[in-house]
């Protein structure tokens, strides 16, 4: 349909430029999160980096509701783009759509399905993992009574809380920090279900493999 190769060719034109400014997106928003002394001018700078990269991500967003004719029913079926559109810290997770294209060669992934999936779920995971520290001690650092007092603390906290360990001795106490904390668990459990899942089916396929290839009879 000329509407899907509109937006494919929206899509790909954008892919990298896109993946550029979620990385400075990123870059901006830990600089003022870590360097909170840091000259005013450079913080300024880093906030006008932060919305001049959301407003490229809602002029695409935009783009995209256009192009696909759907209106409405854009949003419904485009739940996650609209996520992330609310949630720019999110954003940096299409850079493992770049690396999908880079991972491609003659039309064919140069990586294996299990291979690429556990890469997707790896590079995920520290996107994901250095975001949530970020947001997180943001919102601890200064609340009364917080565990969480440094970004070491923070990124303790996410690990424990992506592998689903849970120790406790780290918690968010601010009504912001437990609400990143439901997203971070529950994408620990994703993640985790989704490498656990495919090593285990690769496992599967080798064993089956070395069964076929086992003369008859031995």
């Amino acid at each position: 349909m000329e509407t899907d190769s509109r937006k494919d060719r929206w899509e790909r034109r954008t892919e990298a430029p896109l993946a550029v400014a979620s990385l400075l997106f990123l870059t901006a928003y830990a600089v003022r999160v870590l360097a909170p002394d840091l000259a005013e001018g450079w913080r300024d700078l880093c906030l006008a980096v932060l919305l001049a990269a959301w407003a490229l991500f809602a002029a695409d967003y935009a783009v995209l509701w256009w192009v696909s004719g759907q209106r409405l029913r854009f949003v419904r079926t485009h739940l996650l783009d609209t996520l992330v559109l609310v949630l720019p810290l999110l954003r940096p997770l299409r850079v493992v759509r770049v690396y999908e294209a880079v991972q491609r060669r003659h039309g064919r992934p140069r990586l294996a399905l299990h291979a690429r999936v556990m890469a997707y779920a790896g590079l995920s995971t520290l996107l994901l993992g250095f975001s949530g520290s970020l947001a997180v001690y943001q919102q601890e650092r200064g609340a009364a009574d917080a565990s969480i007092r440094t970004f070491g603390d923070s990124v303790w906290w996410t690990c424990a809380t992506l592998a689903t360990v849970g120790y406790g001795d780290v918690t968010p106490v601010t009504p912001i920090g437990r609400l990143i904390a439901i997203g971070m668990m529950a994408i620990g459990l994703a993640l985790l279900g989704a490498v656990t899942g495919t090593f285990a089916s690769w496992l599967l396929q080798v064993f089956s493999r070395e069964d076929d290839e086992r003369p008859p009879g031995s």
